[in-house]
């Protein structure tokens, strides 16, 4: 069993940033992959950023060059850095992690960017 910890949300102006935290309460390193995703009102869950055991990172198309994705294995740590936040970019912020073929999520934090 994992449990995953969202922290980092809140209000920003469009423009700014917000960085964005997980805490997994297991070691991360054989995880498969650990990613962020977002859920915005009347809106199916997407996926934002993922970060594979490699090393290697898959990001939205929406949130290329804007976000960017880290994990630091020794902290059992997983971080989205948002900058340049748009108004579209308000959801709910799930972390994900997949160990075994089974997903975890965290609880979620919310982001709001207003205009």
């Amino acid at each position: 069993q994992v449990q995953l910890v969202e922290s980092g949300g809140g209000l920003v102006q469009a423009g700014g940033s917000l960085r964005l935290s997980c805490a997994a309460s297991r070691n991360i390193f054989s995880f498969t992959t650990m990613g962020w995703y977002r859920q915005a009102p009347g809106k199916q869950r997407e996926l934002v950023a993922r970060i594979i055991i490699g090393g290697s990172t898959n990001y939205a198309d929406s949130v290329k060059g804007r976000f960017t994705i880290s994990r630091d294995n020794a902290k059992n740590m997983v971080y989205l850095q948002m900058n340049s936040l748009k108004p579209e970019d308000t959801a709910v912020y799930y972390c994900n992690a997949v160990h075994w073929a089974v997903d975890y999520w965290g609880q979620g934090t919310q982001v709001t960017v207003s205009s």
